[in-house]
């Protein structure tokens, strides 16, 4: 078995046989013409010919625009490696010379960078097939910001049409000074639970009150209560978040509508958790609009759920150790759980009910000067102000794309590196 220091050095070794300013090129292509969940046409097309001039065998059309590349090295472990691919419904303001070129859509996550560092760590193992023996699947997912994407490529069968990995593996850049690498062992991200509420009132109008029941007045008692679920219900030692993002009621000053209508987002790292919130939400919104004399009970929809992303022990602490030997012990964190949300786990979900182990991390991503510029006189207080993924200012340093190919190629070698 190959010792770690050993290891990293051959992981920087091949990581650095890319083509640096083609990949660099490609990240600003992409971050030129981004696209939507599940129209990455352009992105997926770009991608299977970049994985096919490395010598990698393409599939397209997986899930939609998804794309799949097999790389077979002889007898081994298989490994699957993912980056997401589409942009968001964001108006770009960073600035820079190769800002969207779209209007009203931006990479803001983060999506074009994880592919461009997927394709050079393509390029990277394609190239130093004499280093490591096994498979290597490079999965190119649509529509991760609409929770549809993984979910779509399960349904198109890819754990069956393609050889079964023993092992999932995924990066994302985010906020925070660039340059270090963030493991988390076990939940790292939220479970995530969008909701529609739609309340039931009698309308007419604005001067005589009277006559009418206020569905504003429901919504406002409802979104007030909800705030109370993770007070008062969900133990502290829980982390949980109860958004209402949206409401949308009446058409006019003097008019009291028939109906409002919010939206929320539940996060929760447990499913116990995000079904005792969902429950509260239901009791809630349904006790208020009885109190108040509503003419119907809520219509109360699950618009979307993603699960909770739940990292495995074994594979956290082997992938952190490898980095530690690639990038130095200080260059390591663990920040802790997140409370956003990803569909990366689906992926690892198999037919006959059972997971495949997996693991996911972040790159901070923050260039030096915008990070030393932040007001704050720690890291917490600076991460506060700094542009965060979905921002429109948000903007990764690409020096990262250099970092995110060798971490990731460091992560593959040690997992393909476990006994089979």
């Amino acid at each position: 078995m190959t010792s770690a220091t050993s290891l990293a050095a051959k992981a920087h070794a091949l990581a650095a046989d890319h083509d640096h300013h083609a990949i660099r090129a490609l990240y600003e292509d992409l971050h030129r013409h981004p696209e939507l969940a599940h129209a990455e046409h352009t992105t997926a097309a770009r991608a299977a010919k970049e994985l096919q001039d490395s010598g990698v065998e393409v599939t397209q059309n997986v899930g939609g625009t998804g794309v799949v590349g097999v790389l077979e090295n002889g007898p081994g472990r298989t490994v699957l490696i993912r980056a997401d691919m589409d942009a968001l419904p964001v108006q770009e303001s960073t600035g820079l010379p190769y800002a969207s070129r779209v209007d009203g859509v931006m990479h803001a996550c983060g999506h074009d960078m994880h592919t461009a560092m997927l394709l050079g760590s393509a390029q990277a193992l394609a190239r130093g097939r004499r280093h490591w023996t096994g498979t290597v699947l490079f999965v190119l997912q649509p529509a991760e910001e609409t929770g549809e994407g993984a979910l779509a490529m399960r349904a198109d069968r890819l754990l069956e049409r393609f050889p079964r990995p023993d092992v999932l593996l995924a990066q994302h850049v985010s906020a925070g000074p660039a340059g270090l690498v963030a493991h988390v062992e076990g939940p790292v991200l939220a479970a995530s639970t969008s909701i529609d509420i739609i309340i039931h009132g009698r309308g007419g109008h604005g001067s005589r009150p009277d006559t009418t029941i206020d569905p504003i007045i429901i919504a406002a008692a409802v979104v007030g209560r909800l705030q109370s679920i993770v007070a008062r219900e969900i133990a502290p030692r829980h982390s949980a978040v109860v958004t209402v993002g949206r409401i949308h009621a009446g058409t006019a000053h003097n008019v009291i509508p028939e109906t409002a209508e919010l939206g929320l987002t539940v996060r929760s790292t447990t499913g116990e958790v995000q079904d005792q919130i969902v429950t509260a939400i239901r009791r809630i919104a349904t006790g208020e609009c009885a109190a108040a004399g509503a003419p119907a009970e809520p219509e109360i929809r699950i618009v979307k759920s993603m699960p909770a992303t739940v990292n495995d022990t074994a594979t956290a602490r082997r992938i952190a150790q490898t980095h530690r030997e690639m990038f130095g012990a200080t260059h390591v964190i663990d920040p802790g759980p997140a409370m956003g949300s990803e569909d990366f786990s689906e992926l690892a979900l198999c037919p006959d009910g059972t997971s495949i182990p997996y693991h996911y991390w972040f790159l901070p991503s923050t260039t030096a000067a915008v990070w030393d510029a932040a007001e704050g006189a720690s890291p917490v207080q600076k991460f506060a102000k700094v542009p965060s993924a979905h921002s429109p200012h948000f903007a990764p340093d690409p020096a990262v794309i250099g970092q995110g190919i060798a971490a990731m190629t460091g992560a593959v070698l040690a997992e393909l590196n476990q006994p089979a």
